[in-house]
């Protein structure tokens, strides 16, 4: 069926630059989400400076918000995403659906969500500030209005070149989904910041 053009329009960030995923300095741990590999759940963790750090599998994360364009950007760690360079980004995020972005690079970070916005919503693998991956879900951000076998195609680019930043789950873009699912024990992260459940 036909998508009216007001449903493809639900993307509205403010700019985000680098800076915006800038992490305050700290002289102590900092509280990480685990990630546990095939679930929903995640483990408290907390780890020392410096953030992020490849070597010990300590990605940041943001939760911008992306539906009146507030500006609010959640901060904070995860690890479990093994990537060793590069970001990824997603708008589809339980339940609220804002941009969830996984990166070891800010501007990578702020390049995914850039994208994410011209795309109005979807699936982003960058590296070096160029997209090399995406999977446009133009669709309220959530869904496309591709043919199937268009959207397994960009889905499996999607998953490939994840797998080039060193990402080796089996699922990446969907475990990220329930990242923001703030109801879900044990560390979640909203576009307000961590959450303790």
């Amino acid at each position: 069926p036909d998508v009216p053009e007001w449903v493809k329009h639900t993307v509205r960030v403010q700019h985000v630059g680098a800076a915006d995923f800038a992490l305050p300095k700290l002289d102590g741990p900092a509280r990480v989400i685990g990630v546990v590999p095939g679930q929903i759940v995640t483990e408290a963790l907390t780890a020392e400076p410096p953030f992020p750090d490849p070597d010990r599998d300590l990605a940041k994360i943001a939760v911008v918000e992306r539906h009146h364009a507030t500006g609010r950007v959640g901060l904070g760690l995860v690890r479990g995403f093994g990537l060793q360079h590069g970001a990824i980004g997603t708008s589809v995020s339980h339940d609220a659906h804002n941009i969830v972005v996984i990166g070891v690079d800010d501007d990578d970070m702020a390049r995914a969500v850039a994208r994410l916005a011209e795309l109005g919503g979807g699936e982003v693998v960058v590296e070096d500030r160029g997209v090399r991956a995406e999977l446009p879900l133009p669709v309220a951000g959530l869904l496309s209005d591709a043919p199937l076998e268009e959207v397994l195609e960009a889905s499996r680019a999607c998953l490939a070149a994840t797998r080039r930043l060193g990402c080796e789950l089996a699922a990446p873009f969907q475990l990220m989904s329930f990242l923001a699912l703030s109801v879900i024990p044990s560390l979640k992260i909203t576009d307000r910041g961590l959450v303790d459940v």
